[in-house]
């Protein structure tokens, strides 16, 4: 099959290793694959500078940009229309918001015989504005018809469009978003890179695993955590990830005398997380708006419980009682409750972990997705040669 992947930017991000995993298993298997992306500036990192795919085709659309731009979204139209006319792709499988409503219009312009759409989070949720809200929803309705298959990392996802009037029930498909598990689900401590990240050795290591922007729950996380450092001596913070809220956490923090307290791993590669994750004995995860967090997968994979929010995909993964917290968004309470708990009783949050490791390492393996993906590319085809 010829196979054309789209997305709006690679940054270091869950969206974006879901569909270069994607990419690399259609690769492995024969097939010939383009990857589609705009450019990618900013703090989150560049993915495709930090890991490679050998035999991938890369194209780079200057107009596929993240911000609303009709001018420009009408570039990157023409851009992707002329691209998949030319090229004749069997399958075009677009990736995020902005590319998958772009990419979807000009890939049924172009007629070609497959196309599909993966949800990884949906661009529309209560904390966006109104205005933008209208516009995302419409525009994911007029987009739905135009792809036969609409994928999700999460049946959340498949609920929340269903319930906001996007597609029909029959186009929808679960497929778990595939990561490479192996490091987590063997991965060790490290005690040279944890003094290098000036962790004490007795110290009970709460980390996080997200970009540092607004919705991804620091505004409610430090401040629990600069609570709980000031009353229990051995508790330490591990903030993987890097953003524009830096500055103003580490203000926080220097305003609290605590800086020894925390630990910033910064931008972190993928295939060099499990490292960090093996250091803690929990994730707290607070993002506000997820489709099914990698994060909180990888945590269990590592063996390691989550505190998270019960939205979108999460609480498929994170079980109250088996593999760990589910908390109301910005629950400081419930949040300060889990963590206490999970010191007092290390053993409980063993098994947690350990649950957590056999719940994810049955589901989420990425070769598991891509052979999901690619066989259902081809039934679609099959059955649309047989019309």
């Amino acid at each position: 099959m010829k196979i054309c992947h789209v997305i709006t930017r690679m940054i270091v991000g869950g969206a974006q290793e879901n569909t270069l995993l994607s990419c690399r298993g259609a690769v492995e298997a024969g097939h010939d694959v383009t990857l589609v992306t705009g450019p990618s500036p900013g703090p989150e990192g560049e993915l495709l500078k930090r890991v490679s795919c050998p035999g991938l085709k890369i194209v780079e659309c200057p107009h596929l940009v993240r911000a609303i731009s009709p001018l420009t979204d009408l570039k990157a139209y023409f851009f992707l229309k002329k691209l998949f006319r030319k090229e004749k792709y069997d399958v075009v499988h677009t990736h995020s918001s902005k590319a998958g409503i772009v990419g979807r219009f000009a890939a049924k312009a172009a007629h070609v015989p497959f196309v599909a759409h993966t949800i990884h989070g949906l661009a529309f949720h209560r904390y966006e504005k109104f205005w933008k809200n209208f516009i995302y929803i419409a525009s994911e309705r007029a987009a739905a018809p135009c792809g036969k298959r609409i994928y999700a990392v999460a049946q959340a996802m498949i609920d929340q469009s269903l319930a906001a009037g996007v597609g029909k029930p029959d186009q929808y498909k679960v497929v778990y978003s595939g990561m490479e598990l192996e490091p987590f689900l063997t991965s060790k401590p490290d005690p040279e890179l944890r003094k290098s990240l000036g962790i004490p050795e007795n110290a009970v290591v709460f980390a996080t695993l997200a970009r540092l922007f607004p919705l991804k729950g620091y505004e409610t996380f430090i401040p629990v955590a600069i609570k709980l450092a000031k009353e229990i001596p051995d508790i330490h913070y591990l903030i993987i990830g890097n953003g524009s809220m830096m500055e103003e956490i580490q203000a926080q923090i220097a305003e609290a005398g605590l800086e020894k307290r925390f630990s910033f791993a910064g931008l972190v590669p993928p295939n060099e997380v499990w490292k960090y994750l093996a250091l803690s004995s929990a994730l707290v995860h607070f993002s506000l708006r997820e489709g099914l967090p990698r994060a909180a997968v990888q945590s269990l994979a590592s063996g390691k419980p989550v505190i998270a929010y019960a939205l979108d995909g999460t609480p498929e993964v994170v079980i109250p009682g088996k593999t760990g917290y589910l908390l109301q968004p910005g629950d400081r309470d419930g949040a300060e409750a889990a963590i206490r708990e999970i010191m007092a009783d290390p053993a409980h949050a063993a098994e947690l972990g350990t649950n957590g490791r056999e719940l994810v390492a049955s589901r989420f393996g990425w070769r598991t997705m891509s052979d999901v993906l690619l066989k259902d590319y081809a039934e679609q085809l099959a059955a649309r040669e047989k019309k």
